[in-house]
């Protein structure tokens, strides 16, 4: 565990001071909420505020690497469900869940923040993190991140996106409930807790220009009025 932790910290950082022109930087708010034992299907239920930073590489207008730092808090309640189980139980939690992580985005069309004016492209992102978790307890624990959304060029070198983003843990005592399965019974998707995060993003260039790559041919083409 500590060595992917450090492995991420040094991608991170690696990207960040290499290939600068091709970058592109970040800053996230929205909401995070929580799914597990208590909440086993609702999207976005009891939701809190959620933010972050987030570095990304362009490789090509399709293909980028993303490095992202998150945090956000999480909650739920027995209570909050109508079903006589849940309401005998009266579990509850409330915590906090923060995200180091790396995933790789792919663009369903061309995108640059330097191409043309309301250049656009709904996208998806996979990959793999460290989440710090504080609720019942302080743990830390490997995550895949899974990601979907939509950019947009609005003005020059600044971007604006729209994201839902939902995390596979390896952990089912975010809640301090654990289901009462055998090991051997436990399932992929149900026996585990899962966090989202859901928000807007601002991105930016620093540079004016990207330069080097034939794939980004219309990045110095006139912009649109």
């Amino acid at each position: 565990m500590k060595r992917i932790h450090w492995l991420l910290i040094f991608l991170f950082l690696t990207l960040s001071l290499s290939g600068q022109r091709n970058s592109d930087y970040g800053v996230f708010a929205g909401v995070s909420s929580y799914i597990g034992d208590i909440n086993p299907d609702r999207l976005l239920y009891s939701p809190l505020p959620a933010g972050g930073i987030f570095y990304r590489y362009n490789l090509n207008p399709r293909q980028a690497l993303r490095a992202n730092l998150f945090l956000g808090g999480i909650r739920a309640n027995d209570l909050d469900f109508n079903n006589a189980f849940q309401q005998a139980r009266a579990a509850s939690f409330s915590g906090t869940v923060g995200e180091l992580a790396v995933q790789f985005e792919f663009n369903f069309f061309p995108y640059s923040t330097q191409g043309k004016r309301w250049n656009f492209t709904p996208y998806f992102a996979a990959g793999a993190g460290i989440a710090f978790v504080s609720t019942v307890s302080f743990t830390y624990v490997p995550v895949i991140p899974f990601s979907f959304g939509f950019k947009v060029n609005v003005y020059k070198n600044i971007g604006l996106e729209a994201e839902y983003g939902f995390r596979k843990t390896f952990y089912d005592n975010f809640d301090g409930v654990k289901d009462l399965v055998a090991p051997s019974d436990y399932s992929w998707i149900h026996n585990n807790d899962w966090y989202t995060f859901t928000g807007i993003a601002v991105t930016w260039k620093i540079y004016n220009k990207l330069a080097g790559c034939p794939a980004y041919g219309e990045v110095d083409s006139k912009r649109k009025r």
